[in-house]
């Protein structure tokens, strides 16, 4: 066996099938008797959308969830009656920019059956009621210790994946640090009904020490609710929504009429100090947590198990060198401590006490967000935010080159007349020449198996960045290894040599 995967929410279930689709032998492992009973996380991001679409069904993600169609942000005055401060159409943020420029909402447990049912038809079973007890790695692989239904049993493994979350088994095994915090309010979670009626927007109520939210969860009418609980609640972890209901339906503008599940928790900052030690890797929020204003905590896990995928399976392949592990840790935690300080910055502005807490509700952030997205460049980088779809490599050392605006470690830019994004459902590396492909960068291809897509320029290559008659080595991930001017083999021949791209093994 390769791979023992351990945890199957999102991020453990995208990591395995990842590697599942390439014919690498794994396991996965959960210590719960099935998936979750509750929406959780939400929202799905265009980037996440993206890695679905090459694997073939992102499209039916898209049909079963919802999009999310506008913001309304509101600001609770003294009367606690919200006014709304803003409206912000959601439809054409990333027009042009994605083949998914929304925001979707998708419950968690729906998503988490959705991909067992992918990974069961990739040939790969979640074995349940099955624990990960400890494990040693030795330069030759990772002897882990399991205890299930069955009892408990030794397994040998190229590598094991901690996909379990904040209270990680594999973290704290390596003994990783987790550097952060813990934010003193509580949160609530609740999936209700509401007396308004089912609203497909996302409504956001902010002030002093106040921050409650409402956007669509299911299809059936349900509504998620999201908020701090009011500090006059001395032990919110026994508090019930009926408890709070006097104090946060004024906020929601609304009355709830059913509720389908609630639930208190608190909220961690942290980032561990090392994504990957020897043999083993920590994935998702086994590696960092944080607030959950902006929808991008499990996006962020199923972003680290794409990278992580593909460089696993092509190492036990043989394609490629096993030095390229090493990038795994530097392209993922930047953006780990990128998202921590961001939302951690942003939520404690928003619930700030005093003059500048009201400054910043009332006018500055308003104000901002009006004249950012009045024009379509500001969308656009909201929108590149918001979607992951920003999320660039350029100090990797897997990332050379540059060939007109476009650099190695950059996401692949979409050219939505030529649908350049097609490809990428081979998994595989391959090379995109927007023009006349040359020949020796052609025989280059042609020696290490490498697809090559030529696409016919038109002025969309030119508004996406990409430089005509150049070569772009495309990653399996979707983001460009190595840009090139022209017919110049020479550079590609080098990249492939530094991190030891082989011909794939008939």
């Amino acid at each position: 066996m390769s791979v023992l995967v351990v945890g199957a929410g999102p991020t453990g279930l995208v990591l395995a099938l990842n590697l599942a689709r390439r014919g690498v032998p794994l396991r996965i492992i959960d210590e719960n008797a099935g998936p979750g009973q509750h929406s959780r996380a939400m929202a799905v991001q265009a980037r996440t959308l993206e890695f679905y679409r090459s694997f073939g069904f992102a499209d039916e993600i898209v049909a079963e969830g919802i999009v999310v169609e506008r913001l309304h942000l509101r600001e609770s005055g003294r009367d606690e009656r919200p006014h709304q401060i803003l409206q912000l159409d959601f439809t054409d943020l990333g027009d042009g920019m994605s083949p998914f420029p929304f925001v979707l909402t998708y419950p968690q447990d729906d998503h988490e059956r959705f991909l067992v049912k992918k990974l069961a038809d990739a040939g790969v079973t979640v074995e349940r009621n099955t624990r990960l007890e400890t494990f040693t790695q030795s330069a030759e692989g990772v002897d882990a210790k399991l205890s299930g239904p069955n009892g408990d049993e030794h397994v040998a493994v190229r590598y094991i994946c901690g996909c379990d979350g904040v209270h990680s088994t594999v973290r704290e095994t390596l003994g990783l640090g987790f550097a952060g915090g813990t934010y003193e309010h509580f949160y609530f979670v609740c999936d209700a009904k509401v007396a308004s009626g089912f609203e497909r927007d996302l409504f956001v109520t902010v002030g002093t020490g106040t921050l409650a939210l409402m956007f669509p969860v299911r299809s059936t009418g349900m509504q998620r609710l999201i908020g701090l609980v009011p500090r006059n609640f001395s032990d919110p972890q026994s508090t019930t929504f009926d408890d709070i209901r006097g104090e946060i339906e004024p906020l929601l503008g609304t009355t709830v009429t059913e509720v389908n599940w609630f639930s208190c928790y608190r909220v961690h900052h942290r980032v561990a100090e090392h994504f990957r030690k020897g043999r083993a890797f920590i994935v998702g929020d086994a590696g960092h947590v944080h607030s959950p204003v902006g929808g991008q905590g499990m996006n962020t896990g199923i972003g680290d198990a794409t990278n992580l995928g593909w460089k696993l399976a092509d190492v036990v392949r043989g394609r490629v060198a096993e030095s390229v592990l090493d990038t795994f840790e530097p392209e993922r935690i930047a953006f780990a401590h990128a998202l921590v300080n961001t939302t951690d910055r942003v939520f404690t502005e928003i619930v700030r006490p005093g003059v500048r807490g009201e400054l910043i509700r009332r006018i500055v952030g308003p104000l901002l967000m009006t004249v950012g997205t009045q024009f379509s460049a500001g969308r656009h980088e909201l929108f590149r935010t918001v979607s992951q779809t920003q999320i660039n490599y350029a100090g990797s050392a897997l990332s050379a080159g540059r060939a007109g605006r476009v650099s190695g470690g950059d996401r692949l830019p979409w050219v939505a007349t030529l649908d350049n994004f097609a490809p990428l459902s081979s998994l595989d590396w391959q090379v995109h020449c927007y023009g006349s492909p040359g020949t020796k960068a052609s025989a280059f291809c042609k020696q290490l198996g490498i697809s090559l897509h030529a696409f016919a320029w038109n002025e969309d290559c030119g508004h996406a960045g990409f430089a005509r008659d150049a070569h772009y080595l495309v990653r399996p991930d979707g983001y460009v290894a190595a840009a090139v001017d022209g017919d110049d083999a020479m550079r590609l021949e080098s990249y492939a040599d530094r991190i030891g791209l082989q011909a794939k093994a008939l």
